[in-house]
């Protein structure tokens, strides 16, 4: 059995695409076909079931994949052991990413790592289910580190590092009731049609609990998968938004009100990191990094 087999295979079951898996991997697409027939002759069974539209785990796949990761972690382990002999860093750094991080210069960050260890090999990626589905993926070993919010049940199987919080702020139509008002509490907001992100997503969560701590209920009638375009939305008169301050985008027609401090509303980002895996050497320099270009 190859490890480059077990790589594939890993590509596949986490991309659920033999097209997806290959442009990873950066390589063609029969190459990992190849590799994955190779692998289930050698384990004399089927790993994955393929069909037109998608690519699913048998049930020998779902057993072989956790053990698969934990072999690649180890080899990775062994890798970053004798670059650290050799006095070079090297490997791979798997991180995830939100939809958008307004208050840290990523590019330029990653673009440091780069520029200081050019045979570390970067990737990043979002996840569709936002923080809590990032945080499921450090969790399950198919990411080193996240950048998220709110870590929901996997929070306890994470070492979460703060780097920034946020008041949230209420976001109103200039025509609404409350726009010429500087503050609202949210008992005032029960009733009102909400613009929101998916279940999953740290300031969703954030918001969810404090309607629920004061035993209120809230309609959201339209989600959108980031952050940053929110404002856009109750621009147009259809819905009012509670968003984190960095996304809170007031004008002449979007109004910002802060929301009471009884609210208890803050928006903390957190880099995380697993509990129960030591993270390489490469991981652990971009995490300074990643403190250090807040710092400045």
């Amino acid at each position: 059995m190859e490890l480059r087999h077990l790589e594939y295979f890993v590509a596949v079951a986490e991309e659920r695409s033999f097209t997806r898996a290959a442009a990873r991997l950066h390589v063609v697409q029969s190459a990992v076909s190849a590799a994955i027939k190779t692998l289930e002759r050698e384990l004399r069974t089927e790993i994955l079931r393929r069909t037109s539209r998608e690519v699913a785990l048998t049930e020998a796949g779902t057993v072989l994949l956790p053990r698969a990761r934990t072999i690649l972690d180890s080899v990775r382990e062994t890798i970053d052991a004798i670059d650290g002999v050799r006095g070079t860093i090297g490997g791979e750094i798997r991180l995830g990413l939100m939809a958008s991080v307004p208050w840290l210069d990523l590019p330029a960050v990653l673009g440091r790592m780069h520029a200081e260890h050019p045979e570390v090999r970067l990737r990043s990626s979002h996840r569709a289910g936002g923080s809590q589905e990032l945080a499921a993926a450090v969790v399950a070993g198919e990411l080193d580190l996240a950048i998220l919010s709110d870590p929901g049940p996997f929070g306890r199987k994470l070492r979460l590092t703060e780097l920034r919080s946020f008041p949230m702020r209420l976001l109103v139509p200039a025509t609404h009731s409350l726009a010429e008002r500087r503050s609202a509490r949210l008992e005032e907001l029960e009733g009102e049609t909400f613009v929101d992100l998916p279940q999953g997503f740290g300031s969703r969560a954030v918001v969810d609990r404090a309607f629920a701590a004061a035993d209120l209920t809230r309609s959201v009638s339209i989600e959108v998968g980031d952050g940053s375009v929110v404002a856009d939305y109750v621009r147009q008169g259809l819905g009012i938004a509670i968003v984190p301050e960095a996304y809170a985008r007031a004008d002449s027609i979007v109004r910002s009100l802060a929301l009471t401090a009884s609210s208890g509303l803050t928006w903390r980002m957190c880099l995380a990191a697993p509990r129960d895996r030591e993270l390489g050497t490469a991981a652990k320099v971009l995490t300074t990094m990643v403190l250090d270009a807040l710092e400045k």
